[in-house]
């Protein structure tokens, strides 16, 4: 029996292929554990083959489905992790047993019944180095690929590994062999995460009220829900890359180096590099008058405008990326 696991989709998914290449086609059943019990897998277990062959059983969300808010739902309860334990003692002689999972614990019963009835084949890639790993992709692909333009991809995918396999098998066909910077991935990778907030705050930081308020509009427009919903959230994401902004400042104005910054603050080091650039363009009072103006914002977003609240966002990213000096 296997228990194939981990956060690297691409690598469990190729484990699961290779697994099943051994097995005839009609030999494979794949069950997902939201809706089998673990008394039904140990019945399909147990079944045998009308053709005498080994046969294999694939179960796959045994520690639940991701939802939304990122917690897991459904799954194999105790109960079933017990049935499936207690079977694994003698288990069916030519059945090959498979469980797979996104997130399960090392210290988690189905774990350790796993790991001494069969094999335990995990892979994880730590939030902190999504990095290193899409340029790993980049690089088994023969692709050079920029800080910058992995940084990008991140940004515009979000982290989901399967996601960001694909992306970069594209662009590595698309690149053919040159180089891949920044303005490549851009062109080439549609946004796929939650809010590509940091469009909107790189036309802040060059000062470009047109182009905030083009990227405005185009968050506004891809959401699903009423733009009086999304306001809240597009102002909460400035005040957040404002707090980022003026803490880097102040670890700048210290001779905190960026690399030595992203660490203390948990930041990718080519995102706190970006950051650092952006910071050395701003004032301390220009920063300062932004927290009054993002405080304004929340104001008027919470009832104290008679303005829209697309309007109000709108305003204050004029407001925000205006030239010193210019005119209201």
């Amino acid at each position: 029996m296997y228990l194939i696991t981990g956060s690297d989709r691409p690598k469990v998914e190729i484990a699961i292929a290779r697994l099943r290449a051994h097995f005839e086609p009609e030999a494979i059943e794949a069950v997902s554990a939201l809706d089998t019990s673990g008394d039904a897998v140990v019945g399909l277990c147990n079944a045998g083959s009308l053709f005498g062959d080994a046969r294999l059983i694939v179960v796959a969300d045994v520690d639940g489905a991701k939802q939304g808010d990122g917690r897991r739902k459904g799954g194999w309860k105790a109960a079933d992790v017990e049935t499936v334990a207690t079977y694994l003692d003698s288990p069916a002689p030519a059945t090959v047993l498979a469980l797979v999972a996104d997130d399960l614990k090392a210290s988690s019963a189905l774990w350790k019944a796993c790991a001494t009835a069969g094999e335990v084949l995990a892979w994880d890639v730590a939030k902190g180095k999504v990095q290193e790993w899409v340029a790993k992709q980049f690089h088994d692909r023969g692709v050079r690929a920029e800080p910058d333009a992995i940084a990008a991809l991140i940004q515009l995918v979000g982290d989901d590994l399967r996601a960001l396999k694909t992306e970069v098998d594209k662009i590595g066909t698309w690149a053919n062999g040159e180089p891949v910077g920044e303005r490549e991935v851009i062109a080439l990778v549609p946004s796929n995460a939650d809010v590509p907030i940091w469009e909107l705050t790189e036309a802040w930081a060059a000062r470009d009220s047109a182009r905030a308020l083009e990227v405005c509009e185009v968050l506004f427009d891809r959401e699903s829900k009423p733009r009086r919903d999304v306001a809240p959230r597009l102002a909460g994401s400035l005040a957040s890359h404002l707090g980022r902004l003026r803490a880097l400042k102040r670890l700048a104005a210290d001779g905190v180096g960026s690399k030595e910054a992203a660490a203390r603050l948990k930041l990718n080091p080519y995102y706190a590099a970006k950051l650092y650039r952006q910071a050395e363009g701003f004032s301390d009072e220009e920063l300062d008058d932004a927290i009054v103006r993002i405080a304004a914002l929340d104001g008027a977003l919470k009832g104290q405008s008679k303005l829209t609240p697309d309007l109000e966002v709108q305003r204050t990213l004029v407001a925000l990326s205006r030239k010193p000096g210019a005119a209201a």
